[in-house]
């Protein structure tokens, strides 16, 4: 009789070992797919391939480059409805500038220029909920540095300055643009040539001079025409009855913001600025017991400079044209003289309508009687505090050929030289160390920038703003004299800006819950690293794309590098907002958990849109 053989067990059991692992690995491997298409790198991913169909069929400026360097990532899906579409303001609304108001600015007190001061809208109880519009013919701006000299009349449409500084080269409207010839009151004869009578006292040309403030600017001629020298002006001026000047500063080109010299100290930190200059600015200098000098002083380094032209210098020559006595002129300017002297200010120079001092580099080689010191504080805690009138004093320095608060490089050395405020260990955790690692993270990151918007470094992006700049990393990367960064730096974060200042750049201290000091359609493009993380659960993020949205121009561009929760919530609100959205993976992967947004505001006018669409 044949035998059966017998099946051993142990051979069952090394099947079903071998089966129960293979259904594990072909569950993690379809898991991983689909992990892998949701996260937008699979050809499957619908918001990829809706994204490239868009950039196929779009109209937009050639600038605009949208093509994949990266691997798209999809939004997570939700079951929450649908973005809040944001209408259209009122056309009337145009030059909407939210803190500057003229209603809401009659209703302050004219003394001490408070009522041109910031004065935001309330709680809620004002605040726009809808998108500013561009003027009906709006045009992109003329490439920098054609945009110097010419600025299209859709953009700005206000020819009161060509008539009432029409005898002094400002600006001429000609069809349909305006024509800036680079003239200025005191220097009808073009700002080059009274540089070129600054030069011969100041060093402008070898980079010893970088950051400059001009007060109350005009429309910004003397910035224009220094950046051309390699100096990087921020100028301010109100908003008054010179309609439209820091809007025409903007659209030329040149730094600028909306401010004045009022009763709040000004939004820089101490030892910021190389040089300053009034040009015919009227500001009472020796008024207020010498309180807008003070400030100046505050905010100028030791061994900077300061220009004045205009009343009361020169006052022999002009008194009859000024409308005022000879003694009250000669008074005036002696008054001036002796605060500069209490400040450690040397005039250096006094030609024709040109008075020039210079701060000394420290308190020991200045011999002035004692002064009213202000005390020691946050220097850098400026946000709407009270100018004072006590003299901001020198850091110490132990001979009296040292400069206070650290000697900086010359310009562009000092872009990526350890700046003093590190050295010497003013910012808590910034060492040498973590600096020099960040300034290279960042020239990576913007490496990554320009694989993705294929024109960021060219004119086609001039006025860039970073809205949490950090120590300056971003723009000390995009340095080109093609473009300018204000670098703002959140009131709520740590106090970096006189960092960034000390490499060389310019900015400004700001509270993103309220509206910046500009003018709508002021920047091409607009950076926000860490902002919205920053700022959840302290101000609406609907506030700050709206207001993003109202200062960027059509066509401009949006990068926001934030962790991907935050980042799908500002998608959210920007699908409302008539932006071409994108999101894009961190340059190191898609494991990285940080990612990055960029997005292009659509172009349209007020006269496309409903006149009844306002939405408060």
């Amino acid at each position: 009789m044949a035998t059966t053989p017998k099946v051993h067990s142990s051979g069952n059991k090394g099947r079903s070992r071998i089966s129960i692992f293979v259904i594990i690995a072909l569950c993690c491997f379809f898991y991983l797919l689909g992990v892998w298409q949701k996260s937008g790198s699979g050809k499957g991913d619908g918001y990829a391939m809706e994204m490239n169909k868009q950039q196929v069929n779009c109209n937009f400026s050639p600038s605009l480059d949208f093509e994949s360097h990266h691997k798209y990532v999809a939004s997570v899906e939700s079951s929450e409805p649908k973005a809040k579409v944001f209408e259209p303001c009122d056309a009337k609304l145009t030059d909407y500038t939210p803190c500057q108001e003229q209603d809401r600015a009659m209703k302050f007190p004219r003394e001490n220029m408070i009522y041109r001061e910031r004065h935001c809208p309330p709680e809620e109880e004002e605040k726009l909920r809808c998108l500013i519009p561009a003027p009906n013919g709006y045009t992109t701006p003329f490439p920098w540095p054609k945009s110097r000299d010419y600025v299209y009349y859709s953009n700005v449409p206000f020819k009161s300055l060509t008539v009432e500084k029409a005898n002094q080269n400002w600006v001429e409207y000609q069809g349909n643009v305006f024509k800036f010839p680079g003239g200025g009151t005191m220097f009808p004869q073009g700002a080059d040539a009274y540089i070129d009578e600054l030069a011969r006292v100041i060093p402008i040309a070898d980079g010893t001079v970088r950051t400059a403030l001009d007060t109350g600017c005009g429309v910004a001629s003397w910035g224009a025409y220094m950046l051309k020298r390699n100096v990087l002006p921020m100028s301010f001026a109100p908003r008054d009855n010179h309609e439209a000047q820091v809007q025409f500063a903007l659209e030329r080109g040149v730094p600028a913001i909306i401010g004045v010299l009022g009763s709040i100290k000004l939004p820089y930190p101490p030892r910021s600025f190389d040089m300053a200059q009034c040009s015919r600015c009227l500001i009472q200098w020796a008024s207020n017991d010498g309180i807008y000098l003070k400030e100046v002083d505050r905010v100028l380094r030791p061994g900077g400079y300061w220009v004045l032209s205009g009343p009361p210098i020169n006052w022999k020559t002009y008194y009859k044209t000024w409308k005022r006595t000879k003694e009250d002129l000669e008074a005036e300017q002696t008054r001036i003289e002796d605060l500069a002297k209490s400040l450690c200010w040397e005039k250096k120079y006094e030609k024709g309508d040109i008075a020039i001092f210079r701060k000394k580099i420290n308190a020991k080689s200045c011999k002035r009687k004692s002064a009213n010191y202000c005390e020691a504080s946050d220097d850098d805690n400026l946000w709407y505090k009270k100018m004072e009138t006590c003299v901001t004093p020198f850091p110490e320095v132990e001979s009296p050929t040292e400069v206070a608060g650290g000697e900086l490089k010359k310009f562009p050395a000092r872009l990526y030289d350890v700046p003093p405020r590190v050295r010497n260990g003013e910012v808590p955790g910034v060492t040498p160390e973590s600096y020099e690692e960040d300034s290279k993270l960042w020239k990576k990151h913007v490496a990554a920038y320009k694989k993705s918007i294929r024109l960021l470094g060219t004119t086609r992006y001039r006025n860039i703003m970073d809205m949490n700049a950090g120590l300056g990393g971003f723009a000390a990367a995009m340095e080109s004299s093609k473009l300018w960064v204000m670098n703002v730096v959140p009131i709520i974060a740590e106090k970096t800006l006189g960092i960034i200042y000390e490499r060389g750049l310019i900015g400004m201290y700001h509270d993103w819950c309220e509206g910046f000091s500009t003018y709508p359609r002021t920047y091409d493009l607009i950076h926000a690293s860490g902002l919205f993380k920053l700022y959840d659960n302290k101000c609406e993020f609907e506030d700050i794309l709206l207001e993003m949205d109202r200062i960027l121009r059509p066509e401009g561009m949006v990068i926001v590098r934030d962790e991907v929760d935050v980042i799908n919530k500002v998608m959210k609100i920007a699908g409302g907002m008539r932006w071409d959205v994108k999101m894009v993976d961190h340059e190191d992967g898609p494991l990285v958990p940080q990612k990055i947004l960029i997005a292009m505001k659509q172009y349209w006018v007020a006269a496309a849109a409903a006149s009844n669409s306002t939405d408060r």
